[in-house]
């Protein structure tokens, strides 16, 4: 992965991030290397300032845009800056009272932008244990009755950003999705209040459960994704829920606990870590994790399966995809992108084409 601060791997992971989604509207090259380059390299207070400048620019450019009556113009500078929005936001503590804000900020300009598409999101929520899972069915052109795929996050990941290239990848290959923010993630934690949980089979069956009495898809093609650390709940998803028809696992992840015991309590993701999981120090989210492992579990997944994984991945190590292919008893593909190739790096952030041989199985498949 080219490093934009080749000191910081996390602030050059969050740079390539937003460079691979301007491909598909997320932001616009230039504008991100401009960010980037007034940021000063390891604080975070620098991070959010620029983030956030560039995306309240980005912002006004669209209201301007709108006012004038260009909505092409607006729709694009709109989902710019839900998407710059969210990357200020990131490194944000929870204690922090700019993060839910700004979050807010980022959530109203997706929605404003995706509502000027020609076949806009439409805004769902799942129910779930007396609150709700919010997300967005992307129905794909002259779908109605087709297969669908229902994808979740990992770690640190918001449903809206998932137009920003799995939406668009799905929706040419004939497939609608259904994307949501999972216990843990985006607005049903900070909405809802929603913790991450080991048994995200729960959540998984009320969303498959939801779809099947309130969308217009094929009931025997559905299927199951998720990416980074969302790499162990689509396997244990898939694991207890049979009635999905494939699985994709975008970044294994084969225990959890294990890559958090490698990584100390000052790491840049563990003030994330604690928040999902709703506890206070590494001591407490270390002992949540204990659960969090796919032993006993992938080989029960019956449905075909494809594991996507960079050999660079620094963030979930290669040797997860092996221990879970090799776990899995189904049908199943293991694409292991080489090392120092593009799309090695965590989730193919570095080379988002290398997961297009993924969505063309999932087409096969569906």
């Amino acid at each position: 992965m080219w490093h934009f601060f080749p000191e910081n791997y996390m602030f050059s992971y969050q740079v390539q991030r937003a460079l691979t989604q301007s491909l598909y509207g997320g932001g616009e090259t230039n504008e991100v290397l401009n960010t980037a380059s007034k940021i000063e390299v390891g604080n975070l207070e620098s991070f959010h300032k620029e983030w956030l400048g560039q995306g309240r620019r980005s912002l006004a450019e669209a209201n301007q845009a709108l006012d004038e009556n260009r909505t092409l113009s607006a729709r694009a500078a709109f989902l710019r800056a839900a998407n710059y929005l969210r990357t200020a936001e990131f490194f944000l503590l929870p204690t922090d009272a700019r993060k839910f804000p700004t979050y807010q900020s980022s959530v109203a300009a997706f929605q404003k932008g995706a509502a000027l598409l020609s076949t806009p999101p439409r805004r769902v929520e799942v129910p779930f244990e007396g609150a709700v899972l919010p997300g967005y069915y992307m129905p794909a052109p002259g779908a109605v009755g087709g297969p669908l795929m229902i994808l979740f996050g990992g770690l640190d990941s918001t449903a809206e950003e998932f137009y920003f290239g799995p939406a668009q990848k799905l929706n040419e290959r004939g497939i609608s999705l259904l994307t949501l923010d999972g216990p843990g993630q985006g607005g049903a934690l900070r909405l809802h209040h929603l913790h991450h949980r080991y048994d995200y089979e729960v959540a998984g069956t009320a969303a498959l459960d939801w779809v099947l009495t309130n969308l217009d898809v094929d009931p025997a093609r559905v299927g199951i994704m998720a990416v980074s650390m969302g790499g162990y709940m689509s396997a244990r998803i898939a694991a207890f829920e049979p009635r999905f028809k494939v699985c994709a696992i975008w970044g294994a992840v084969y225990d959890y606990h294990e890559i958090w015991a490698n990584r100390p309590d000052n790491h840049p993701l563990a003030t994330i870590l604690q928040h999902i999981v709703g506890v206070d120090n590494m001591q407490e989210a270390r002992e949540k994790l204990s659960h969090y492992n796919l032993r006993g579990v992938a080989e029960k997944i019956s449905m075909p399966t494809y594991i996507v994984h960079g050999e660079d991945d620094r963030q979930n190590p290669v040797s997860h995809a092996y221990r879970t292919f090799n776990d899995l008893t189904c049908p199943r593909i293991l694409d292991v992108v080489p090392a120092s190739s593009p799309g090695s790096a965590h989730c193919q952030i570095d080379g988002f084409t290398r997961t297009f041989p993924m969505f063309d199985w999932i087409q096969k498949n569906l």
